[in-house]
């Protein structure tokens, strides 16, 4: 009888229309996204790789087709990636398969037998035969493409036909430290590669036909990214000081660097510029080449020296040093037009909270948007003819591929026909400031309108924690998972506040190098305090239901406010977190990535969520992978044990052979469903 009631009860209810809208978690999570885009040199064709629901295919064209070509027919979410490493007019070389753990083990987070190996395969894209040519990560092609680079171990090996069916593997030179950054020279006859050390590296150079390596003016510091002048009788590179006795990475701190050239014919070379303090760091390891040579003997290098990631361009003899993208803004990946004539890249200059193409012309550095205003737009490939694609995703429109001409965009991608993207709200830009008085920025989701009853909300923390989240899909697909995620709890009736928090990218090398930040004070935790406050203000929330989520340090910051401010956040589900800095600092690498010396352990436990378990009465559900690379799972296993020793409940949610960042479909779909499980049982 009482189930009857109830039944009866609703029919007799009248729902809004935009409530009875509501879309499904699979609709929006599983739309096509466009993971990468690679051109072809002489840059005639593009390919690029789609993900839909796990499963990662080739899609191809040439700039005069009229339609895009699929090239693979993968059909499983078995969590294997596809790295296109090359793309010439008779073929596309790629690797299928993932990386090693520090156990020497790939990812396999489909458990399959036997455990799939990386693999370099060379598809023929005149019938997508595909041969499997060594198993190895990635490689670098010759200029003529008839040979490729790579490496196994220490060894370097090379593979002459690449092109046809008589490839041939044969051992070039053994480094006794290893090598990587292979860079052919532009006449095929030399390799430039960086030998890596403890504490410092060299960069060598081997001559095909020869017996031995020349050295590029060893020294005393790490010496990397090396590239070629136009005639190949010089090389660039980029110097940073050897470690010291007891350092250790920190991934908020930043170094010096130097520009070196050098010639050849000696093996000698000379700073031609040396950044005025620790202006490096992410300027090197974060964009996708942080050191060019172009043709017209110009060398483009990125730098935060005046605050922001910029590019600028310096003569090989250390003059005329210019800004290329200048202004209160950071310039990410970026690519140069085959004829070199122009740089094309991505960043949010002048849109704070999106990333849009910007073209500037090398000779002049005249500079233009050519992109926008509304969508993200990133990961530019500068094309033939002032052509150029990129990667764009709107706030109802998951990444797609565009290729653009003559100032017309073509979307490469289609949509899933179920994908719910006229019920997608349009996220609001909003700031408020901390207790300090740090101005913090956000995107405010706010749910379709139809009842007067006040709302429960939710704030998400980004990871990173050099991330930004943005005003439309990311061009991350962690992100865009999230960014859906957000989306979805939206039109399930939750007001949903994205936190860009301080140690964050986007604003600037002080914001993002902002001090006491994690292991050293949590000063970012203030700004998700502020973010609960400011949901509070809101007439539209209910101030006593609001929770949190987020994923890696998204997840540490879950379990901070859980421990520290159980009375403002009612639940919280935690993405594999870090819990424990001094057992990260001591455990996980040297330091944790965080240059956490033995002297400093005491106050990463402090600033830890461990330390505060006494005050944590809010309910948390834990999700984990437990292969995950980032962060231990055992930050999540001693978490759940000190709770369960206090009452505290908890549930957990985890996937045997998943990494951090989850690699199949059904990971992330699981994982979302359990946490819109969760968060309506506590905060509904």
């Amino acid at each position: 009888m009482k189930t009857t009631f109830i039944l009866l009860m609703l029919a007799s209810l009248s729902f809004p229309a935009s409530l009875q809208a509501q879309f499904t978690l699979d609709q929006v999570l599983g739309a096509p996204y466009t993971e990468s885009l690679k051109g072809s040199k002489d840059g005639k064709y593009l390919a690029w790789v789609v993900n839909e629901k796990g499963v990662r295919n080739i899609w191809y064209t040439s700039l005069d087709a009229s339609t895009p070509t699929p090239l693979t027919s993968y059909d499983a979410d078995d969590g294997l990636g596809i790295d296109i490493q090359a793309v010439t007019p008779q073929h596309l070389f790629y690797v299928r398969g993932n990386g090693n753990n520090r156990n020497g083990e790939p990812a396999n987070p489909a458990s399959l037998s036997p455990v799939p190996q990386p693999q370099l395969l060379r598809l023929r894209l005149s019938d997508k035969h595909i041969d499997t040519l060594a198993a190895v990560g990635a490689m670098e092609l010759s200029p003529d493409g008839t040979a490729m680079v790579y490496t196994k171990g220490k060894s370097i090996y090379r593979m002459l036909g690449a092109g046809n069916s008589e490839a041939k593997e044969e051992l070039l030179l053994e480094v006794r430290s290893g090598a990587s950054s292979l860079t052919w020279s532009p006449d095929g006859t030399k390799i430039a590669f960086v030998s890596p050390r403890t504490d410092h590296s060299f960069v060598g150079v081997f001559v095909l036909g020869t017996d031995r390596i020349q050295w590029i003016s060893p020294g005393l510091g790490f010496d990397e990214h090396p590239v070629w002048s136009p005639d190949g009788k010089r090389l660039a590179f980029l110097r940073r000081p050897g470690r010291s006795k007891d350092e250790l990475r920190n991934l908020t701190g930043g170094n010096s660097f130097e520009i070196w050239v050098g010639a050849l014919e000696t093996g000698s070379a000379l700073p031609i510029w040396k950044s005025p303090a620790d202006d490096g760091g992410f300027a090197q390891y974060y964009p996708n080449a942080p050191l060019r040579w172009t043709q017209q003997d110009q060398l483009l290098f990125y730098s935060e020296h005046e605050g922001w990631n910029h590019i600028y361009k310096i003569r090989p003899d250390g003059t005329g040093l210019t800004d290329l993208t200048p202004g209160a803004c950071i310039t990410e990946n970026s690519s140069i037009s085959p004829d070199q004539k122009y740089l094309y890249t991505s960043g949010n200059c002048g849109d704070i909270n999106r990333r849009h193409i910007w073209r500037t012309e090398i000779t002049s550095g005249a500079t233009e948007r050519v992109t926008g205003p509304a969508g993200i737009q990133s990961h530019v490939v500068g094309l033939e003819g002032n052509a150029f694609a990129y990667r764009e995703g709107l706030y109802n429109q998951p990444t797609t591929a565009v290729l653009q001409r003559n100032g017309t965009p073509k979307n490469l991608g289609g949509l899933a026909t179920q994908f719910p993207g006229n019920s997608l709200v349009e996220p609001q830009a909003v700031t408020f400031r901390a207790a300090d008085g740090v101005e913090i920025h956000g995107q405010l989701f706010t749910p379709p309108q139809g009842t007067k009853n006040k709302k429960p909300a939710l704030i998400y923390m980004h990871g990173g924690p050099i991330r930004q989240m943005l005003l439309g899909y990311h061009y991350s697909g962690y992100y865009a998972n999230a960014y859906s995620m957000n989306q979805y709890m939206a039109s399930r009736g939750y007001v949903v506040l994205s936190v860009n928090y301080r140690s964050g990218i986007g604003y600037g090398r002080d914001f993002r190098r902002a001090a006491n930040q994690g292991p050293r004070g949590a000063s970012e935790y203030q700004d998700i305090v502020a973010a609960g406050k400011y949901l509070q203000s809101l007439e539209i929330v209910n101030p006593e239901k609001i929770g949190l989520w987020g994923g890696s340090y998204g997840g540490y910051l879950t379990a901070m406010g859980l421990a520290r401010n159980s009375e403002l956040f009612k639940a919280g589900v935690d993405l594999h977190g870090v819990h424990d800095w001094a057992w990260r600092g001591r455990d996980f690498s040297p330091g944790g990535g965080w240059g956490l010396t033995e002297g400093l352990m005491e106050g990463a436990t402090a600033a830890s969520p461990i330390a505060d378990l006494s005050a944590w009465t809010s309910p948390v559900l834990l999700i984990s992978g437990d292969d995950d690379r980032n962060v231990m799972i055992g930050q999540s296993i001693d978490l759940k044990n000190q709770l369960d020793a206090r009452g505290i409940y908890n549930e957990y949610l985890i996937f045997p052979d998943e990494v951090h960042g989850f690699l199949r479909y059904d990971s992330w779909l699981r994982a979302f469903q359990a946490t819109e499980g969760f968060f309506d049982r506590y905060l509904k």
